[in-house]
Formats: C-alpha cells, sequence, structure tokens
C-alpha cells in the first residue's frame, strides 16, 4: 500500500486545488484573490488553511446587494438631510423666540396693522376738519386747514413703531394656538 502525503495548514495548494478543495471554480478562485477575500503567497498558490479559513468567513459575512448598497446610501443621505433641517429650524425657532426673526404672517399682521392705523386718521379726517374748514372764508384758508390737519396726522403716524413686546406677544399667542391644535390632533 502506499503511503500518503499528510496535508497541512501551512500546504500550499494551486488555484486548481484549491478550487476543488472548496467546490467552486478555478476563475472564483481568481476573482476572490482579486478582491482579496483569499491571499495568494505567490501567483497561482494559496496557504490551504488561511486561504480555507478566509473562505469561511467570506461566506459567514451577510452579502450585500449594489442595489442594497445604493438604498443604504441613500437613505444616509436622507437621514443628514433630514437631521440639517431639523437644525435649521431649531436656529430659526431660537431666532425667532429672540424677535431677530420674523415669520411672514405676523409681518403680515404688523402691516395690516398699520394699515388700520392709517385709515382710521385718513377717515377721521372729514370729521375733524369739517366744522373748521365751514368756518372759513376763502379756498386758501380751507386748504391751509386741511393742511395742517393732514402734517398732524402725519406726525401721528411718524410714531408708530416696532414694538418688540407686541411681536412677543403676538409669536407667544400664536404658538399657544398651534400648541392647541396639536394636542386637538393627538387626542
Amino acid at each position: 500500500m502506499a503511503e500518503r502525503e499528510k496535508v497541512s495548514a501551512e500546504a500550499e495548494v494551486t488555484t486548481t486545488e484549491l478550487a476543488a478543495i472548496l467546490g467552486i471554480t478555478a476563475r472564483r478562485v481568481q476573482q476572490m484573490a482579486q478582491d482579496g477575500t483569499v491571499i495568494s503567497v505567490r501567483r497561482g498558490y494559496f496557504q490551504l488553511g488561511d486561504a480555507v479559513q478566509r473562505y469561511i468567513n467570506f461566506l459567514s459575512k451577510p452579502q450585500v446587494s449594489e442595489a442594497e448598497q445604493k438604498l443604504e446610501t441613500a437613505r444616509k443621505q436622507s437621514e443628514a438631510q433630514l437631521k440639517l433641517s431639523k437644525a435649521q429650524l431649531a436656529k430659526m425657532e431660537v431666532e425667532e423666540l429672540k424677535g431677530r426673526l420674523h415669520r411672514s404672517e405676523d409681518v403680515e399682521a404688523f402691516t395690516e396693522d398699520l394699515i388700520y392705523t392709517i385709515r382710521s386718521a385718513l377717515l377721521s379726517l372729514p370729521g375733524r376738519l369739517s366744522v373748521d374748514v365751514a368756518a372759513t372764508s376763502s379756498p386758501a384758508e380751507a386748504s391751509e386747514c386741511i393742511r395742517k390737519e393732514v402734517h398732524a396726522i402725519m406726525r401721528e403716524l411718524s410714531n408708530y413703531r416696532y414694538d418688540p413686546e407686541k411681536y412677543a406677544e403676538r409669536v407667544n399667542e400664536r404658538r399657544n394656538w398651534g400648541n392647541a391644535g396639536r394636542d386637538y390632533d393627538e387626542e
């Protein structure tokens, strides 16, 4: 009987022999060597024990397809974008609470308040002037009386100022409305 040669983990095997041991093609062994899954000791030769262990580790890792990798990358980008958006919103909210940033609806409300103030001043003009203009004897005198009253209204309107406290009140009022609506929706 012929004596058999003992195989050890340090034994070097060819690509074809490794393929036969692992149950794959020689071409697949070459691809795995290119990918770094198995490492050759020299061109076309592999250390048997190391190559088998690396192949086992390779098989035990979950395989992720290219499409799954793209989806994972897209998910991570979306999460990062969402976090950035939330941070920007939080920063804007802080600026709003400090009174340095105003929402368009608040600016619209303050502008509306100013317009109503101007409107009421102009609508009160005939009532304020009717007796005085009727008492004048000439058109020039009536014109002067009207001019004085218009200038008085303009001085009054020039004192209309932005009031940060009123703005803060409006913001708090709006935020309470928003919170009340959220509480209602959650119930």
